[in-house]
């Protein structure tokens, strides 16, 4: 029964990477932890826990990185930058749309508060856009270098 638990919670994790409101990366963790627990943490030990337990709490911090980096990198305003979290932050209400959507549109609302440029506001909107796109495959990658390292650990010790 514990195996099983563990197996469904990195699966829902793992569609929880881009789906909205699954924190995907904390229940693949926990269903690995789970899974070493279950074996008594005999294959799978304490520093590989804490690598995984890295790589998780590194996914949260990929998502506002890589769009403050895709926005700063294009001389967007800083108001542009909190629109854009705002946006991203009011787009999980909304499902999937909402996280395509929130992060452009909170750009655009952003910079146009600081610049009436329609053209320099659309650049921000698709920084965001970019930025988050990029922070998704990023944590999809690292969702996927968990489930290695954990079957790496387990089948080589």
């Amino acid at each position: 029964m514990i195996w099983a638990l563990a197996v469904v919670l990195v699966v829902v994790g793992l569609a929880g990477i881009v789906l909205p409101a699954l924190p995907g990366t904390v229940l693949i963790f926990a269903g690995l932890l789970l899974a070493a627990w279950a074996d008594g943490f005999v294959r799978v030990g304490a520093g590989t826990i804490v690598q995984l337990g890295i790589l998780t709490v590194a996914t949260y911090f990929v998502d506002v990185a890589t769009m403050a980096l895709g926005m700063k990198r294009l001389g967007t305003t800083k108001r542009a930058m909190a629109g854009a979290a705002i946006g991203s932050i009011a787009g999980l209400f909304f499902g999937l749309p909402g996280l395509i959507i929130g992060p452009f549109a909170g750009a655009v609302v952003g910079e146009l508060t600081a610049h009436r440029d329609f053209g320099r506001a659309g650049r921000a909107g698709l920084a965001a856009w970019l930025g988050f796109l990029i922070g998704t495959i990023v944590k999809v990658g690292l969702a996927f270098a968990m489930v290695g390292i954990f079957l790496t650990a387990w089948f080589v010790a």
